[in-house]
């Protein structure tokens, strides 16, 4: 399973590529709606699982199941209406692959639990085309994963399952913060 990378159209990969670049100019916050500049609100991502920044292998494909790492967050700005979560592995060979994405969780939700989608959260297909965590398969190398949290300015409102390239462009249109947590793992 080592290096497991399914091959994405080419349409589609430049089309994620094409909106994560936008994302620090256009999408994350530093544009509102009036397109004034402003910077996202930076907040603080954490894990308890996270030793040292080290991701335990139970989370990745050696770990057996499709099993999420528990995480938290604080900072959200006051007029946050729902949170984002992204994870994604910015080294691979398709630059970024996307192994996660929850969006429409409360805003009042401080926190991810092992295992556990936050209640009325949904999931946006990713790089695999599944709307479900999607454990990387780091390699004996190792790679950095990147769990990046957003807070958005309303509700997506997009269906479950959805598209990852539907799901960035809202995720980059709503966002008002942003914190990251980078993780390292190996198998």
């Amino acid at each position: 399973m080592e290096g497991r990378r399914p091959v994405l159209p080419r349409r589609l990969a430049a089309t994620v590529g094409a909106v994560l670049s936008a994302l620090p100019l256009a999408g994350c916050g530093l544009f509102d709606s009036n397109f004034t500049l402003s910077t996202p609100v930076v907040m603080t991502v954490n894990g308890a699982a996270f030793a040292q920044n080290t991701m335990p292998q139970r989370f990745t494909c050696a770990g057996g199941r499709v099993l999420n790492p528990p995480l938290d967050w604080t900072g959200a700005p006051a007029k946050t209406k729902s949170i984002a979560l992204v994870v994604d592995d910015s080294d691979a060979p398709i630059t970024p692959y996307v192994y996660w994405i929850v969006f429409d969780i409360n805003p009042a939700t401080t926190d991810i639990l092992e295992g556990q989608l936050p209640p009325g959260a949904r999931q946006a297909q990713n790089s695999a085309g599944r709307a479900i965590y999607d454990p990387p398969c780091p390699g004996p190398q190792g790679h950095a994963y990147r769990f990046t949290v957003y807070a958005l300015n309303s509700v997506l409102n997009l269906p479950n399952g959805t598209s990852l390239e539907s799901a960035w462009t809202a995720i980059a249109a709503a966002t008002i913060g942003r914190g990251r947590k980078t993780v390292t793992a190996t198998s």
